[in-house]
């Protein structure tokens, strides 16, 4: 049987380490080629390491939570059949389960202070023996589950809430690492605060010839194109008829250079357990809009399997960012550099406006568009923001591109 060093593969351009996130496996499992053996965080995507042949992980080098860098070993993979393996690993809990004996003294002095039995917890040392960081997690994973007290005394419930642990006097805290990819986000954000002079213009818009067209052809279109027609289309396709109009919207600056793009690479903020992420839309003026649709509903579900890649995140000239989704009515969005302006689309609130001389009860949305005052003035602002309105309550300018 030969060895095989694990080891981190080649970061993303501009990335210079990872963090280890999860081993999937331990070490003794069996492993079968392609198998995911452990994730990788960079500050931007998550990096998923497969294993090149059918075999046993013998030792895990590097634990979850250490920073690495590319061609660092991590593991040792032995390549071979993995059959016995599975007796191997199914006498090692029964062996622990007799006692605490054969632990370390920092593993029995740690059962100690949380009150915890070796026989209760599956050791991912050699031979079986418990680790460190299995008492821990163990002691996480106990606190976290309701459990019912054993006692004949029985203890009061653990309050469930926030303002159940105050009435109760209990003023516990929880200290967690942030992760890479929410340290980039705050990092960049703080960014374009300190380096840009952002401002916000708003607008609202009825969208009832939008919500009449979708009512109308929303089967069709689903049966000719396998995807559902959202709004996010609509406002893809405004959007980008008014960039064409007002190109310092689609521009960045580069030191003291304006950088005018005559392509549209539309980001689509898209909300994860990990964090905002803004995909992008290549060439977004040459898709239509059952293109669009399927273009967001595949990088939604990348963003939220942690399958995006750099080619997915890198680039990008003018972002839309859908709050509404959540309930808001109304925010300002941060830019998101280099970009010099990013839309914010809102809630969709039934309210009584004025049409024709006559107070209608309509489905209207806040817009908000942020923009960079050092490149984009005001009345650029308001003018491409209007624009949109327009296009958007009269959604044929769209097709004659009006």
């Amino acid at each position: 049987m030969s060895i095989i060093e694990i080891k981190v593969p080649n970061l993303p351009e501009s990335v210079q380490s990872a963090t280890v996130a999860t081993w999937h496996l331990k070490a003794g499992d069996a492993v079968k080629r392609e198998q995911n053996l452990v994730d990788l965080e960079t500050d931007k995507v998550m990096l998923e390491v497969p294993a090149i042949a059918d075999g046993i992980l013998k030792e895990v080098r590097i634990a979850s939570g250490a920073t690495v860098k590319a061609g660092d070993i991590i593991g040792i993979l032995e390549e071979g059949e993995a059959a016995a393996a599975p007796a191997a690993k199914s006498e090692a809990p029964k062996a622990a389960a007799t006692s605490d004996d054969g632990q370390s003294p920092a593993v029995r002095k740690l059962l100690a202070e949380l009150n915890l039995s070796a026989g209760t917890i599956t050791g991912s040392g050699k031979g079986g023996r418990l680790t460190v960081e299995d008492v821990k997690a163990a002691s996480e994973k106990q606190k976290a589950a309701p459990v019912a007290a054993t006692s004949t005394a029985p203890k009061a419930a653990e309050p469930a809430t926030p303002a159940a642990r105050r009435v109760s006097g209990s003023r516990e805290e929880q200290r967690v690492p942030m992760t890479r990819i929410r340290a980039r986000i705050a990092e960049r954000l703080v960014e374009a605060q300190a380096t840009a002079a952002m401002l916000t213009t708003f607008n609202e818009v009825d969208l009832k010839a939008v919500g009449d067209l979708r009512s109308k052809y929303k089967d069709g279109f689903e049966k000719a194109h396998g995807v559902k027609l959202g709004f996010m289309s609509f406002f893809v396709r405004a959007a980008i008829e008014a960039l064409k109009k007002y190109p310092a919207v689609n521009a960045s600056i580069d030191g003291t250079d304006v950088v005018y793009h005559s392509y549209y690479d539309v980001g689509v903020a898209v909300s994860t357990e990990r964090g905002l992420v803004v995909p992008i839309l290549r060439d977004a003026d040459t898709l239509s809009f059952g293109d669009i649709e399927k273009s967001i509903s595949d990088l939604g579900v990348k963003a939220r399997n942690n399958k995006l890649t750099m080619d997915d995140l890198t680039g990008g000239t003018f972002s839309i960012t859908n709050g509404g989704v959540f309930g808001s009515m109304m925010s300002t969005p941060i830019l998101n550099p280099p970009q010099a302006a990013i839309l914010g689309m809102h809630g969709i609130f039934d309210r009584p406006i004025a049409v024709n001389g006559e107070v209608k009860i309509r489905p209207m949305m806040y817009l908000a568009l942020t923009y960079d005052h050092r490149l984009i003035d005001g009345r650029e602002a308001v003018l491409f923001l209007r624009m949109i309105k327009d296009s958007l309550e009269d959604p044929a300018r769209l097709l004659l591109n009006l």
